[in-house]
């Protein structure tokens, strides 16, 4: 299945003009995926949860090992899914970028089309649309449900969740990930995380097929 969504997408027109090449096999580099409050920017800040939102963080810490839906083989959501320590691919075609996961067979459409976010669903991966501010891939993603989290320590979220995410590439064999992250039921303001993304130079470099157990 990954490899005909994959051959699908290299059959799709390529736009003319790419504001910038973020095609290949990337990865996270660091352990954000455990604990995302180590990578709050600026480096030393807190993940500004409202006060009655602390104790639900509390009890999920102390359940981690039961309760955190990746642990069910559950899709797990934005931005955690490009923190885990797997790599995944990036695909830029005409008025879309694809990202496919190693994780689960997982894949986002980004569309830069211009259209609105759907109404009245939600999804565990979120509704992506994106647009380009120079050289950095916006993301604007909404649409989530309440049952992922955002790391294996407990950190979570609402349905209200709001992502923004930036790809900037900064060098050859690297991209600068931001997450703005909002969710007024759980946290007192937005508040930002900053990792980055390493590319797989590897000439035979690819995804592996990988089923949860």
């Amino acid at each position: 299945m990954k490899r005909v969504l994959i051959a699908a997408l290299l059959a799709l027109p390529i736009a003319a003009v790419a504001q910038t090449d973020l095609q290949g096999i990337w990865q996270a580099k660091g352990n954000a995926y455990l604990d995302l409050e180590k990578f709050v920017a600026p480096p030393g800040s807190k993940i500004p949860y409202r006060a009655d939102a602390l104790a639900k963080r509390k009890d999920n810490f102390e359940h981690r090992e039961t309760a955190d839906t990746v642990k069910k083989c559950y899709l797990p959501g934005v931005p955690r899914i490009t923190l885990l320590p797997m790599p995944f691919q990036i695909f830029q075609s005409g008025p879309y970028v694809a990202i496919v996961y190693q994780y689960a067979h997982a894949y986002r459409t980004i569309y830069l089309d211009g259209t609105k976010h759907l109404d009245g669903v939600d999804f565990w991966m979120g509704d992506s649309r994106g647009h380009w501010e120079g050289a950095t891939l916006v993301v604007d993603v909404s649409d989530f449900n309440d049952q992922t989290w955002l790391d294996a320590a407990g950190d979570y979220h609402s349905g209200a969740l709001h992502v923004v995410e930036r790809y900037t590439r900064t060098d050859p064999n690297t991209i600068t990930y931001e997450a703005t992250i909002e969710d007024p039921q759980v946290f007192t303001r937005p508040w930002k995380i900053r990792v980055p993304l390493e590319l797989n130079t590897d000439n035979n470099a690819r995804l592996m097929e990988y089923e949860c157990q």
